[in-house]
């Protein structure tokens, strides 16, 4: 066990509001629990569910940090003792219950991966919650396989750039849709092979054309709200849906004939609450599937923008604006 200064800058939230109820506050680390690592954190990313927890809607899970943050990369200035798989001064991105907008974090030894070839700590700080997110629905619970079509909502944003470029790199035939069509570009640069601006059309038509009337194997959703009978339409027989956000609301009216008329199967998840074993399962699917396309340079998820750890405020704004494309950022070696 390696020993070091455990006090800690890390942003705080005196109570639920606005981008500006973030400062920051300093605190005394806990020694990682058995099973995990500490990371000296130097870069990390900024995801939806960081806006959520920001204005109350998004509590930790028991047990978690109460500090913002799900995805960090930085080296590892401790472990437990029963951990034999990353040794102090292993350099890591990783996945973390908590605690991600922080100098230190604890986080599971097999939530971490190693920083692909030729990666910055910014940028492997923004692969860890897309990559465990997309994975694990796309793949795992969807099933997605190659020779598959997918229709994926939201495609220029942090999870819909990942699952762009992660389903066509393994083989399957991607549709995006996306809010302008400067954003429906960004998706067929990334991958896709058919981008529809969904402001300016409705995305049913142009997917049974593109598919001969037979609609897409899987979708995935971020949408809810009114897409989710429009997917059922545009959903192949047998197909699966797998719904990870609700950005157009949380309730829908369901045409249920259609579901059982084709067979569809309808799945979900949030990857917070998730077991340690079950996001230990989705390290090991990235590590054998995913890494060697970050390695070999055939994915390469942009980074819209950086923000210096001091600006936390403006990057949660321009989170919440929809206006980027790819990740967001914190770096916090440029205070």
């Amino acid at each position: 066990m390696a020993t070091h200064n455990r006090q800690f800058t890390h942003v705080t939230v005196e109570q639920p509001g606005e981008p500006t109820v973030m400062t920051m506050a300093q605190s005394i680390l806990d020694l990682p629990s058995p099973g995990q690592v500490t990371i000296k954190v130097y870069a990390a990313g900024v995801n939806g569910p960081d806006i959520k927890q920001r204005v109350g809607a998004y509590p930790p899970p028991a047990g978690a940090s109460p500090i913002i943050g799900l995805e960090v990369a930085g080296e590892i200035v401790a472990v437990a003792d029963d951990v034999t798989q990353w040794q102090v001064g292993d350099k890591v991105c990783a996945l973390v219950p908590g605690g991600g907008y922080a100098e230190l974090v604890n986080t599971y030894a097999a939530h971490c991966l190693p920083i692909p070839t030729g990666y910055s700590y910014v940028q492997a700080a923004g692969l860890p919650e897309t990559f465990f997110t997309v994975w694990g629905n796309l793949f795992i619970r969807a099933g997605l396989k190659a020779g598959e079509s997918v229709l994926i909502h939201g495609g220029s944003g942090g999870i819909g750039t990942t699952a762009i470029q992660m389903a066509s790199r393994l083989g399957a035939t991607v549709f995006a849709t996306s809010g302008s069509a400067e954003k429906c570009q960004y998706c067929i640069e990334q991958g896709a092979s058919v981008a529809i601006n969904y402001n300016e059309e409705q995305f049913v038509e142009p997917i049974l054309a593109a598919t001969q009337g037979v609609g897409v194997n899987v979708i995935m959703d971020i949408a809810g709200g009114d897409f989710i009978n429009e997917n059922l339409k545009a959903i192949a027989t047998d197909g699966r849906m797998v719904s990870v956000a609700m950005q157009r609301g949380a309730q829908a009216t369901i045409d249920i004939f259609r579901i059982m008329a084709k067979r569809v199967v309808w799945t979900g998840s949030t990857l917070r609450p998730q077991s340690v074993a079950n996001k230990a399962q989705i390290a090991q699917g990235l590590a054998e599937y995913v890494w060697p396309l970050l390695n070999s340079g055939k994915m390469n998820i942009p980074i819209d923008s950086v923000f210096p750890f001091s600006q936390v405020v403006q990057a949660h704004q321009l989170m919440e604006s929809g206006k980027h494309k790819g990740k967001i950022v914190l770096d916090l070696g440029a205070q």
